[in-house]
């Protein structure tokens, strides 16, 4: 019982925060009045005059993603400019040198995607300038691209055209992640998180030697790390490291911002479609596959390691950090992969083989709350799909908010869904199938496939953690996953904004007796059966040959 109330305080104020948070987003974006209107107008229009942009004109498809490429294109050359001029600019206490080409490029690629994917060490590889200008910067700026595209998405869907990237992408920083962020950060740095630009501490130890202590501006990164849904740490060890996580309340805290917004926006979703019912009913679906992962993690981690019973009685808690345990080290785990936050507080290649299938069924589905701005999009495409298929099973028409759902919607939203498994399975396969390469790998058999799929599959999900034991600072793995990082970021969000675009301008058309309800607990149901089917045919061979393949060995 006391396990389970771990894991309803963290949920219940995510639930709590969903309406008001929700309620802000949806005013920010609809141009209703809302808190910061005061104080950051002036600023935004002086902004758009500048850059001459109409922030109040809407865009077609083509030109919202031109915008949106470019917009990326520019903070990457910018961000390439600074970390390749890291060894000659400030604020580099510690002397670091420029990275090699080919991990510059992936940290970029890595970064502009909001995936943070990182094949370096923080504290030894970037400076405090690089780690401000470079890695901050684009925190900021990659989960602003995403919150721009999900709006503009559920818009197209309620047939208000997608609006203007400019506006979006810039509200999106003006009036969500700066303010939540530097609110977060006060309370992280009240906590113990440091927030300082001295190199390297030198310590005394008892035994008469020297510790260099890594320290610099962690507060505000590590707030939009988790707010951003961004991950990237500061420090290797990530949330594991006291100066990123320091205390059970900051644990608490940290998780809790991992939910906040994506549980928010789809409240948000369902004011924009008018249509709250189906968007409660939909947290409640994430929700539900969220607790059944952290089950199947908790469980699988609280009975322990079959193999060391002999020597080794209770939990498993190797890699996992005593001043949260196995639960909050099980739970911190599915919420960072079931929100593509990739933040970690324990050494996810430690797990049980049970809880990496849970961690990659959650980076194969990327709909339980998912990437910022795009998880509940990816959500809706299921939603679309499930009434497709329930459609034709039944013969009611399949229809969205009124509009008809017909070939070019389940065509793209196919396309949208395919995307990630191509960008999991075939680099997946070329790795595996290179014996150098697999050499690489900190173990052979299932554990060996399971950290070259997961690597991939956090790359193309957007999500960043890795189970690591893997050789990943190689020529090889640092532009295959770059390629993994782009097409599953880039790809989905143009089809993503061509099928709301499409659908946005069919006439919408008054309910009828056959028309299918999509806000019903049995609809809801209905959903959550696609997902999970459609999760498991795409990629269970993989789980066969990885972590069930594993189970099987441990638990024989």
């Amino acid at each position: 019982m006391l396990r389970l109330l771990e894991v309803g305080l963290t949920l219940l104020p995510v639930i709590l925060m969903t309406p008001l948070l929700g309620n802000y987003l949806w005013r920010v974006f609809s141009d209703q009045s809302s808190l910061l209107d005061r104080l950051c107008t002036p600023w935004e229009q002086r902004l758009f005059r500048w850059i001459t942009v109409d922030s109040s004109q809407s865009m077609p498809t083509g030109q919202y993603l031109r915008s949106l490429l470019w917009v990326n294109a520019v903070t990457a050359v910018l961000s390439w400019g600074l970390l390749s001029l890291q060894a000659w600019l400030p604020l580099n206490p510690s002397q670091r040198s420029p990275l090699r080409w080919d991990l510059a490029l992936h940290t970029i690629i890595s970064f502009v995607t909001n995936t943070d994917q990182q094949h370096y060490s923080g504290e030894l590889s970037l400076s405090n300038a690089s780690q401000i200008g470079v890695i901050g910067f684009l925190m900021f700026t990659s989960a602003a691209t995403g919150l721009a595209v999900g709006i503009a998405f559920v818009r197209g869907l309620a047939g208000q055209g997608l609006g203007n990237f400019y506006r979006d992408w810039t509200l999106s920083l003006t009036r969500v992640l700066i303010p939540l962020s530097f609110s977060f950060a006060v309370i992280l740095l009240a906590l113990g998180v440091p927030e300082t630009l001295d190199g390297v501490a030198i310590a005394q130890t008892l035994d008469g030697s020297t510790q260099a202590i890594a320290r610099g501006p962690i507060a505000h990164l590590e707030a939009i790390k988790l707010l951003g849904e961004n991950g990237g740490g500061f420090l290797a060890a990530n949330s594991a490291h006291p100066y990123e996580n320091p205390s059970a309340l900051s644990n608490w805290l940290e998780a809790i911002a991992m939910l906040a917004i994506p549980a928010a926006l789809l409240d948000t979703y369902g004011r924009f479609l008018g249509n709250r019912r189906q968007a409660w009913l939909l947290l409640a679906l994430a929700t539900a596959l969220l607790l059944a992962l952290v089950s199947l993690t908790a469980s699988s981690e609280a009975a322990g390691n079959p193999l060391l019973q002999t020597w080794l009685q209770g939990p498993n808690l190797e890699g996992k950090e005593v001043r949260f345990g196995w639960l909050q080290s099980s739970f911190w785990s599915v919420i960072t992969t079931s929100t593509m936050t990739g933040a970690v507080n324990a050494d996810l290649d430690s797990l049980m083989p049970l809880s990496d299938l849970a961690l990659l069924f959650a980076l194969f589905l990327q709909v339980i709350f998912g990437g910022q701005g795009l998880g509940a999009a990816y959500l809706i495409i299921f939603v679309l799909l499930s009434i497709f298929v329930t459609g034709l099973m039944v013969g009611r028409t399949p229809e969205f908010q009124g509009r008809k759902i017909e070939k070019p919607q389940v065509v793209l939203a196919s396309l949208i869904l395919l995307i990630h498994p191509l960008f999991v399975l075939i680099p997946g396969a070329i790795a595996l199938s290179q014996p150098d390469i697999v050499q690489g790998l900190s173990q052979a058999g299932p554990h060996g496939v399971s950290q070259a799929i997961y690597e991939y599959a956090s790359a193309s999900a957007n999500n960043g953690s890795g189970l690591e034991g893997i050789a990943d600072d190689t020529l090889w793995w640092n532009l295959s996953t770059s390629v993994s990082l782009l097409g599953g970021r880039f790809i989905p969000i143009a089809a993503l904004l061509a099928l709301a675009a499409g659908f946005g301008q069919k006439p919408q058309l008054p309910p009828t007796a056959g028309s299918l309800r999509s806000d019903t607990p049995l609809f809801t149901g209905v959903t959550a059966i696609v997902v999970v089917i459609l999760g498991a045919l795409t990629f269970f061979p993989v789980l066969a040959l990885g972590p069930i393949a594993e189970a099987l060995q441990v638990y024989r």
